[in-house]
């Protein structure tokens, strides 16, 4: 855990920050000494963030629409000061077959996580160039954009996306001193996900078993890692994706664990 004060005198905005990972990530940015507006659609869980943050700021933000997404750093801006640090956190998802996927379906995942990630970034790009470069951007993407998600083909290929534009962004800004990194939990444990991916003991054994550290992930590990990369200490970190799933996503092929001790 990074000290109070790590942060100080950095402006973040967190998109999709009104729940669960997002606000996780905002009020540990704000712990560390950042000044945080939170972004979303909700106004309520937004409002309830920027109390939580104590100076924090709601900003209502459809990370679909260029022009939001400019009226909310300017928002952010004229209370906080200028923006120096971004989490695109925001994203949709649902369950389904891609040959029942409609077009409809397909657009508004893709329109909230890729679009809305490049929006949001070349916002803050375009700001810090203009101040003389400087900035700190992190991406959440998920495992699957890498392995394959079936059931989950829209924000796979989103996330995937996201994956190259943090790459290529990476390099672009780096001679204005823009990082631009991504963070892929895995299975996080929260009351969402124990309600709509593992309501069941056997079900969520079952997700388990697939772990090779035998345990779900926690809000503040996540929030952590964001933390770490968009402070100093990863000054030298940029274009990379860090992966927070307990090994999940490696092929464990014939040498796999087995049950869990115990089990």
């Amino acid at each position: 855990m990074l000290a109070e004060g790590t942060l100080g005198g950095r402006v973040a905005l967190v998109t999709g920050g009104g729940t669960g990972l997002g606000r996780a990530m905002a009020i540990e940015l704000g712990r560390l000494g950042a000044r945080v507006a939170v972004a979303g659609r909700r106004s309520e869980p937004l409002e309830e963030v920027a109390r939580e943050l104590g100076e924090g700021l709601a900003v209502p933000c459809d990370v679909r629409d260029p022009e939001a997404v400019a009226a909310a750093f300017e928002a952010a801006e004229r209370e906080l000061g200028p923006v120096t640090t971004l989490v695109n956190n925001a994203a949709g998802n649902f369950l389904v077959r891609a040959e029942d996927l409609s077009p409809n379906g397909w657009r508004a995942v893709l329109g909230i996580v890729l679009d809305g990630t490049f929006f949001c970034s070349r916002e803050l790009g375009r700001r810090a160039i203009e101040r003389g470069g400087g900035g700190q951007i992190v991406n959440v993407v998920a495992t699957y954009a890498w392995t394959g998600g079936p059931g989950t083909v829209h924000s796979a290929a989103a996330k995937a996306g996201v994956v190259n534009l943090t790459r290529t962004l990476a390099v672009e800004w780096a001679p204005h001193g823009i990082r631009v990194n991504a963070i892929a939990p895995g299975p996080i444990d929260t009351p969402q996900t124990r309600e709509r991916l593992w309501p069941t003991e056997e079900i969520r054994a079952a997700v388990l078993a697939k772990v090779p550290l035998r345990r779900f992930g926690r809000e503040d590990e996540v929030a952590n890692a964001c933390a770490f990369l968009v402070s100093d200490y990863a000054g030298y970190v940029t274009g990379e994706v860090l992966t927070l799933d307990g090994g999940a996503w490696l092929e464990k092929g014939m040498f796999g664990l087995g049950p869990a001790p115990g089990s």
